[in-house]
């Protein structure tokens, strides 16, 4: 029978569930099982599509079209677990289904109540994972335990292991012992209370991995365990990673997690493979290179906005043994100063995505300033449409080209909107999502990155490269190295005299692993290295 493995948080949020579950299905994987992986967020949005930034983080997009929370993102990167709408469950989701199964008349006639109406629906969404050949599904629950918003969701866990068995369920707790440096000591009691309301709600934890600073040792360790009655082995430190968030599944290993894991559940113990990834460990420890590299964007003061950019940056940078050093740039910043003041001998440039106008302009600048300088330059989603923008405006004279989200009245519109799109009224999900397939033109960059003219990459976006332009700008020198298979949308734009000017609609960030790099990211990279060593040389 499918195991279940819930994973829960307390006393802070952000304590990083999403890396902890993710290590955990890497670490089963290497054992040889097989895991799913899903998230359920306590928030009623029905999913974050329409969340900002500055709230959510990122919008990670699955090849399904769904948008989920970033924490799908991690599990993508750690494991080889197929993600899909049934990965991500949030309040709004589950209580939009009960609502309308109420008014198709399915509950006949009973009072629809949370327990036991809405639980069911949410212990549904669980189990639907465990499908055939599934020997682990890993359960994580966003928030933290004592937040009103996530109470459904922890009854319904407490249910699950009533009808398929207490064998078949183990809860893990994430928590934080926070270390005190005034009084020179890590406090345990945040951690007590924690689990003490997981016990009220009916959950005793199996496994408690704490996260700390400092290496806490033994005698904390079994206080931990005896106050919160888990097994002394039970209680695994999680020590802050100095280097990368690809350490943490080495140091679960270290103490013996996946066996403890394991052995609770019964499953068939495999070997353990990690060679690769102790190798990865290697390389991210001691690269050979360094190679800066300016992310110019609208959300910059929030890390998580661009998590799945920086993340496939690094990725680029694993596979040439570099450490990439990432500039952030608020892009409204280049606009009250200058490009020259802020990206002066940074050895790549990349504008990532984004929606609205605010930051647009020095976005559009920073461009300039790449093209130009012949600075490497790579242009995602918004960033392949502020190319489009910048090189119509100072290569084919369009003073006032823009896109009609911006400027609905410009009499150059090279970005507009898609035909498709033109009659949507509701913003939730109605953007061109998911995966969508593209041809490259052969003898592109693009094409070469990928080594194959038929790609298909994640989209979201409601705005497109106008195709009455489309001539103009190929015959002045930018070029539609990728299209839609029917030949209408333009996808990539390259400028081939240039050392390295790719820009795509698409998101390649989110198909990026540390073993795999996203292709487009690796040959950007590989350019600003080459730009690095070039001026590394001319100072000789």
């Amino acid at each position: 029978m499918t195991k279940h493995i819930f994973v829960t948080g307390g006393v802070v949020s952000s304590l990083g569930k999403g890396l902890t579950s993710a290590s955990i299905g890497l670490l089963l994987e290497r054992r040889g099982l097989t895991v799913r992986m899903q998230k359920l967020d306590p928030y009623i949005n029905v999913d974050p599509g329409t969340m900002s930034p500055y709230q959510h983080g990122e919008v990670y997009v699955l090849d399904d079209g769904s948008e989920t929370d970033l924490d799908l993102g991690h599990y993508e990167r750690f494991t080889s677990s197929p993600l899909s709408r049934k990965s991500n469950y949030t309040t709004g989701r589950i209580y939009q289904s009960v609502i309308e199964k109420e008014r198709r008349g399915e509950y006949l006639g009973a009072t629809v109540q949370v327990v036991p109406h809405v639980t069911d629906e949410i212990k549904s969404a669980v189990l639907n994972l465990a499908e055939p050949g599934v020997d682990v599904v890993i359960t994580e629950l966003g928030g933290t335990v004592g937040d009103i918003e996530g109470q459904p969701f922890l009854e319904a866990i407490r249910q699950i292991p009533l009808e398929i068995g207490k064998q078949n369920c183990l809860f893990i707790h994430l928590t934080l012992v926070p270390y005190l440096k005034a009084a020179g000591e890590a406090k345990t009691k945040p951690t007590q209370h924690s689990v003490g309301q997981l016990r009220q709600i009916g959950i005793q934890p199996d496994i408690l991995i704490v996260r700390t600073e400092r290496a806490l040792g033994r005698e904390h360790t079994d206080k931990i365990a005896l106050f919160c009655n888990v097994e002394k082995n039970a209680v695994i430190e999680e020590v802050d990673k100095e280097f990368s968030i690809y350490e943490v599944p080495l140091g679960l290993v270290e103490h013996r997690l996946d066996r403890l894991i394991i052995d609770k559940l019964g499953l068939p113990l495999g070997e353990l493979r990690m060679d690769d990834w102790r190798k990865l460990m290697q390389r991210i420890r001691q690269p050979e290179q360094e190679v800066t590299i300016a992310v110019v964007g609208k959300y910059i003061d929030h890390f998580d906005a661009y998590k799945s950019i920086y993340e496939a940056l690094d990725h680029a940078g694993f596979a040439h043994s570099a450490r990439v050093l990432i500039k952030r740039i608020e892009a409204e910043e280049v606009e009250r100063q200058s490009p020259e003041a802020l990206l002066k001998g940074v050895d790549g440039i990349l504008v990532p995505g984004g929606f609205g106008k605010r930051g647009v302009e020095g976005k559009v600048q920073a461009i300039e300033f790449a093209r130009q300088c012949e600075i490497p330059f790579f242009g995602i989603c918004l960033g392949m449409q502020c190319a489009v923008i910048e090189f119509a405006r100072h290569v084919l004279g369009l003073k006032e080209a823009n896109s009609s989200e911006f400027d609905k009245h410009s009499p150059d519109p090279v970005i507009c909107l898609l035909e498709d799109q033109k009659t949507v009224t509701e913003k939730g999900g109605t953007m061109r999502l998911g995966a969508q397939p593209c041809r490259l033109r052969e003898g592109t960059l693009t094409a070469a990155a990928y080594g194959s003219t038929e790609i298909s990459e994640r989209h979201r976006h409601r705005y497109e490269f106008n195709p009455q332009y489309r001539q103009e700008f190929e015959a002045n020198g930018m070029i539609a190295a990728g299209l839609s298979p029917n030949g209408q949308l333009v996808e990539v734009v390259e400028i081939p005299d240039h050392p390295w000017f790719v820009a795509v609609q698409y998101h390649p960030e989110f198909k990026s692993k540390p073993h795999q790099p996203q292709p487009l990211f690796a040959g950007f990279v590989q350019a600003a290295l080459a730009r690095h060593q070039q001026r590394a040389h001319q100072t000789l």
